[in-house]
């Protein structure tokens, strides 16, 4: 029997040989006592890729988000986000829960930010208005199905936040696939930024993790509140090595998963009652709009051994990852024909 083709998303993925290798050789220490060197060497290639001051090594996206957040302002400032952002739906209420501050959403087209209404938008701190400090600009854009936002929009928004005295945070969970697709530098988005956040738990195919960049402050007071949440690991080099491996071997390959979420795209575009646009497929997702309720599609291509997610009564999501080949998106589109026909 064939293996299931888990498509459900990009968090599924196991770690390569290369990676249970370099978690069983880590050299590891205590990394809230700041001695484990597989972590520091993690820390200082992030730093690096991303040209800023420092890093941080946390156990999550979301709570790298809340770190970032909960430094940059304080409680009762406003926090400005698209209304689809993963930290305003899918963080369980973080902003307001642990860090205490207002979200208010910016317009934007498909999951690009509109800096003319984050420029509207932005508001100063007075006797009534809390007052806007941080923005946050998610790349890419995850319920937007994986849209890449332009280099060009990223300078826009941090002019007008800069001009006024606001910070930006760039939830890059996937911000390798927008520099993989878009051709740009990751170091060239987080210029851009005030700190920036990616995934090594996601594309680049490692069981846990996710690293926070900045200056030398924020960093430094990323990690009072990395311990504040609970999120200060002992030995963690062994997760590190796994993320240092990944930096090396795993980038390059995301086109691979580009080029299978278009295959994707293209096989099931055309179907009975599936409505997706290849086209729109830039990076590793593929969302398709289905007539009638999507949980009967997502259980009838579960029987065939196709894992994908229903995210709205009429919406699925499937994201192509480093275990996912090309055989498995012909698998897929098979099973998808035979469910809709």
């Amino acid at each position: 029997m064939h293996r299931v083709v888990d498509l459900r998303s990009d968090t599924v993925t196991r770690p390569c040989a290369a990676m249970r290798r370099a978690m069983v050789e880590a050299e590891v220490g205590d990394d809230v006592l700041g001695d484990d060197p597989t972590v520091d060497r993690l820390q200082e290639a992030a730093a690096r890729l991303t040209g800023k001051e420092a890093a941080l090594f946390v156990p999550s996206g979301t709570m790298s988000n809340t770190i970032a957040i909960r430094v940059h302002t304080r409680p009762g400032d406003e926090v400005l986000m698209d209304a689809d952002a993963h930290s305003m739906r899918y963080e369980v209420g973080a902003p307001a829960a642990i860090c205490g501050v207002l979200t208010r959403s910016f317009r934007g087209a498909a999951g690009v930010p509109d800096p003319a209404s984050i420029a509207e938008s932005i508001t100063a701190a007075d006797l009534h208005a809390p007052g806007t400090t941080l923005i946050v600009v998610e790349n890419t854009h995850n319920s937007a199905g994986g849209v890449v936002v332009p280099l060009d929009v990223h300078r826009q928004v941090y002019a007008i936040a800069s001009e006024r005295g606001v910070r930006v945070h760039v939830d890059g969970a996937r911000i390798f696939n927008a520099s993989v697709a878009a051709g740009v530098s990751v170091a060239s988005f987080a210029a851009c930024a005030d700190s920036l956040t990616f995934c090594l738990s996601k594309g680049l195919g490692c069981p846990v993790g996710s690293v926070l960049c900045g200056d030398h402050a924020f960093v430094e007071r990323a990690r009072r509140v990395r311990k504040l949440l609970g999120g200060g690991m002992r030995q963690a080099g062994v997760l590190a090595a796994c993320g240092l491996a990944a930096l090396d071997t795993m980038v390059e390959r995301l086109v691979d998963d580009h080029h299978n979420a278009r295959r994707l795209a293209e096989g099931i575009a055309g179907l009975p009652g599936v409505h997706v646009d290849p086209r729109a497929v830039a990076t590793n997702m593929v969302y398709a709009r289905i007539d009638g309720p999507a949980s009967g599609i997502v259980e009838r291509l579960a029987a065939r051994r196709v894992l994908c997610l229903a995210t709205a009564p009429d919406r699925i999501r499937m994201v192509t990852h480093c275990d996912v080949d090309e055989d498995d998106v012909g698998r897929a589109v098979r099973a998808w024909t035979a469910a809709t026909t």
